[in-house]
């Protein structure tokens, strides 16, 4: 059988290979994962991390920390898939750690990276299913550990169809540390083990600052024309479709509130020039952040800024005075809307939130976000919110209630962790 995912593996990637020099995915690291490591690496048995994106990433920032107070002996590995989470990994490294591109799951080069890396544990952030590297680290008897694991409706549904592959996988895996009690029952019925499986809660909760850890931001205020009682309206990590219902919602409130700046954080950085060109067609002034203070900024007429570089978007959280999390307003399954509310801020977001269904649901059920489902729902609920200053900060004291109460995964995981460790 696994001759045959091999196999399968191997087309898809050839197939893919014109889409990634055409959308020209290659980077200085890729080779990486073809199991092309440096020269010379002896990492003496590491810890290995291996964490997909920058939202996985920022998640185990706190668990990499305590693994090295804990065992200050050992080396850290991170790995990750996209180049983004790519350089927020190594901003986070220490030296003697080693940040890589986890290896394409094809076996000869698993068994590759398995054999120079040697590590005395890995562990996945969040579930992500590689059969051939977690096959390879069990017969080399490294354990694997799934920490903050959640199982979202399109993997459970997609794990079903080919439970009877993935069961003894599953079954590999040494520890589940899951989010809530719904993914223990997901993973239970995809063929886990009861002794498998341990809820630990959420580590995203554990990550956010709060107000009073947040720098003096004069200066950017000053950037952005935020004169004394102007306000922000942070529009975080939109995909296409949803920069027009912003925008749209956006121009109808400058006629209440011509003093209100709205920033728009593309999802991914390179979208930012398609942003600047939608914002251009509502006849209001795309600035980018990048550029930030080399023009009068404060001079534009209607400028809507445009977050075109990565890892700033917590700054501009910890800015806003109301925060949009975006992926919710189309079918994407929406984003993190703890970082946001644990900063103190008024949290909105769209319908589609079934990649954060439990923490969508906690934060609507103690009233510190508001669901909108439309862009005259969310001019309405943004017009209401600027109207009653003392609702922004009714919102902002129960979204750090609701982050308060659910702190503490991190120090649970890192227990589960040294039981492997010793």
């Amino acid at each position: 059988m696994f001759i045959l995912y091999d196999l399968i593996f191997l087309l898809v990637a050839l197939f893919y290979l014109p889409v990634y020099i055409l959308r020209k995915k290659f980077h200085p690291g890729f080779i990486m994962r073809l199991g092309f490591l440096p020269k010379g690496l002896s990492l003496h048995r590491p810890i290995w991390i291996h964490a997909v994106s920058v939202g996985e990433v920022m998640a185990v920032k706190g668990l990499i920390e305590g693994l090295r107070s804990s065992y200050p002996e050992k080396r850290i590995v991170i790995s990750t898939v996209t180049s983004t989470g790519n350089k927020i990994a190594r901003s986070i490294a220490k030296e003697g750690d080693f940040v890589t591109y986890l290896p394409f799951d094809i076996s000869f080069i698993v068994r590759k990276v398995i054999r120079r890396l040697n590590p005395a544990l890995f562990i996945i952030a969040e579930t992500e299913l590689w059969p051939n590297l977690i096959s390879c680290l069990d017969r080399n008897g490294i354990p694997a550990i799934t920490v903050n694991g959640r199982i979202s409706d399109s993997s459970f549904a997609g794990y079903l169809s080919v439970k009877f592959f993935i069961r003894p996988i599953f079954r590999k895996i040494k520890l589940f540390c899951v989010q809530s009690q719904r993914d223990k029952e997901r993973l239970l019925l995809l063929g886990a083990l009861a002794g498998q499986v341990r809820v630990t809660g959420n580590m995203k909760f554990d990550g956010t600052p709060y107000t009073g850890k947040i720098p003096d931001y004069t200066d950017l205020k000053a950037n952005l024309g935020l004169a004394l009682g102007g306000k922000l309206l942070v529009a975080g990590s939109t995909h296409p479709g949803e920069e027009e219902i912003i925008l749209s919602a956006y121009k109808y409130l400058l006629a209440s509130f011509p003093d209100l700046r709205l920033l728009i954080a593309p999802r991914h950085p390179e979208w930012a020039k398609e942003t600047a060109k939608i914002v251009s067609r509502f006849n209001l002034r795309p600035v980018y952040i990048s550029g930030l203070g080399a023009k009068c900024e404060t001079c534009i007429t209607t400028p809507v800024f445009i977050l075109d570089t990565i890892g700033k978007l917590m700054d501009f959280y910890a800015l806003a005075d109301i925060v949009f999390v975006g992926g919710s307003l189309v079918r994407k399954g929406g984003h993190n809307i703890i970082e946001p509310a644990g900063l103190g801020k008024a949290v909105l977001f769209g319908p589609y939130m079934f990649n954060f269904r439990d923490i969508a649901e906690l934060f609507l059920k103690d009233n510190a976000a508001v669901m909108v489902s439309s862009g005259r729902q969310l001019y309405e609920q943004v017009k209401l919110l600027l109207s009653n200053p003392q609702q922004i900060s009714a919102a902002a004291a129960a979204g750090q209630k609701v982050v308060l109460e659910n702190r503490g995964a991190t120090s649970r995981n890192l227990g589960c962790l040294k039981e492997f460790l010793g």
